[in-house]
């Protein structure tokens, strides 16, 4: 794994209050280019997005927006 360092932004969510709320989140941050995988949790309210290439912290915030959640 030498020269490829791991990218990990974690994004704060507000509005979640299921776990079809969780999903949606994750689906949506899966469909940006660049995200390898998204772990999103429902009692801290965060996700922890894991990334192959650097992306840019707004498309990542714009994808949860337009799911229908807020990033505080």
């Amino acid at each position: 794994m030498f020269g490829k360092e791991k990218i990990i932004k974690t994004l704060n969510i507000e509005g979640m209050s299921c776990m079809h709320c969780v999903k949606k989140v994750e689906n949506a941050l899966k469909e940006v280019k660049g995200v390898k995988s998204v772990k999103v949790g429902l009692e801290d309210k965060k996700a922890v997005v894991t990334l192959k290439e650097n992306v840019d912290f707004e498309l990542l915030k714009k994808a949860v927006e337009d799911a229908g959640y807020e990033v505080k």
